[in-house]
């Protein structure tokens, strides 16, 4: 059986065979924010299904491809759409792509989600900075023998969101005069929405959000050594005393209205990065 190390090396190699070019940044788009990729100079289109050891996307408005090209003229590979444990797999094979990211060249990871407001101030359709997170999950990615060739036994968190990234895509957000705020993003398994019980709980623990992806990934991002800039687009308030039933349909609607918000923030946090600053 093939370790973590050697099904990276295989992913890398079909990727590379159809994409030349060392991307700088990773991008992880979520629930209804496939519209980023259509911003991309397309070189090369990989569905999950044809990368060794990928997993296959079954997540509601998830394309599930792999899409390789220039944003904002810097060199790119964006996943339009990403896996969930609550599609029953588990957080190391969830989190593969990120180390076929580094591997590939990579140096920063930009990942998007689509949550749920806990905080009052905020509201459906702004777009929140992830300064912090909580693991609710239930697991952890590096749980297992350590590859060192990956990354360290015990990787630091203290700064999982790169503070310089956090607050420059702050400024960005206040020059392009969007609505968005910086907050903590806590992470459960899922598929079912919360009860209100449970929001009280995330509230009082300290999140501004919850949403159901994004921490594995950014566990894995430290400790492979990329830097990592995290905005989740919050589709729906989830305010415990005046909580009404999800909606799908209307969440997707809300996070595909946000996009324009979220292309605006990543092509500038993409093209100061390749321009400026390894971050």
């Amino acid at each position: 059986m093939l370790d973590l190390f050697d099904k990276i090396e295989d992913a890398t190699k079909k990727i590379k065979k159809q994409f030349a070019s060392v991307p700088k940044t990773g991008i992880i788009l979520g629930t209804g924010l496939g519209g980023l990729a259509e911003q991309i100079e397309v070189e090369a289109t990989i569905d999950y299904r044809d990368i060794p050891h990928f997993p296959t996307s079954t997540a509601t408005s998830h394309k599930g491809r792999l899409v390789c090209g220039q944003l904002a003229g810097v060199p790119v590979v964006a996943m339009e759409g990403r896996f969930h444990q609550y599609e029953g797999y588990p957080l190391k094979q969830i989190t593969l792509p990120v180390r076929v990211f580094k591997a590939l060249g990579a140096e920063r990871l930009v990942v998007s989600n689509a949550c749920g407001g806990l905080n009052p101030y905020y509201s459906a359709g702004d777009i929140m900075v992830i300064e912090d997170q909580i693991n609710l999950m239930g697991d952890n990615p590096l749980i297992g023998i350590n590859d060192d060739r990956l990354g360290p036994r015990f990787p630091d968190m203290c700064e999982a969101y790169d503070p310089w990234w956090v607050d420059r895509t702050m400024e960005i957000g206040r020059q392009e005069n969007l609505p968005v705020h910086k907050g903590v993003f806590v992470a459960v398994t899922g598929p079912n929405l919360e009860t209100r019980a449970e929001y009280r709980f995330l509230r009082m623990i300290g999140a501004d959000v919850v949403g159901m992806s994004t921490v594995p990934e950014t566990i894995v991002a430290v400790h492979c050594g990329l830097k990592v800039v995290g905005l989740s687009v919050i589709t729906d308030m989830c305010l415990p005393d005046a909580l009404k039933p999800a909606n799908v349909e209307e969440i997707i609607a809300t996070a595909n209205a946000a996009s324009p918000k979220l292309i605006t923030l990543v092509r500038r946090i993409v093209a100061e990065a390749g321009q400026t600053r390894v971050a």
